[in-house]
């Protein structure tokens, strides 16, 4: 996992080195989607979490009760936020879940500038995930 943080801070360094030569500002990032972005694979994920400013990304299994509750929540996060929301099946994400030490679901990381900055565990109600964030915006 080291290494993948080397790899997305090298990679946000590169877009800030182009973003100055281009005189591009940094209110031409990215947009985040109004929908939750399906994620498979640590590719997907780094490729998520380098390419908005806050990334929340929602571990969930389809059997999960407490994820399905979750999933107008986040639904609501991602049309609402300025957060990407990023849906990582657990199932069909074995090793990812892993690496992010995902031990029951619903599992929330949130990302900030490409890092892990907060983790949710259980059932969120919508004002605990604005409130995280914002604290991290």
């Amino acid at each position: 996992m080291t290494d993948e943080i080397e790899e997305i801070r090298r990679q946000k360094l590169e877009d800030l080195r182009n973003r100055k030569e281009t005189g591009q500002s940094d209110e031409s990032e990215a947009q985040s989607p109004s929908e939750p972005i399906p994620v498979n694979g640590n590719a997907e994920l780094t490729e998520t979490v380098t390419g908005y400013d806050i990334v929340l990304a929602d571990f969930y299994a389809d059997w999960c009760g407490p994820c399905q509750m979750l999933e107008p929540v986040v639904e609501t996060i991602a049309a609402e936020t300025d957060a990407a929301v990023a849906k990582i099946d657990i199932d069909a994400n074995q090793k990812l879940a892993a690496e992010y030490s995902v031990r029951g679901v619903p599992t929330l990381v949130l990302f900030a500038d490409g890092q892990p900055a907060e983790r949710l565990v259980g059932m969120q109600d919508e004002a605990q995930l604005r409130s995280a964030i914002e604290k991290h915006s």
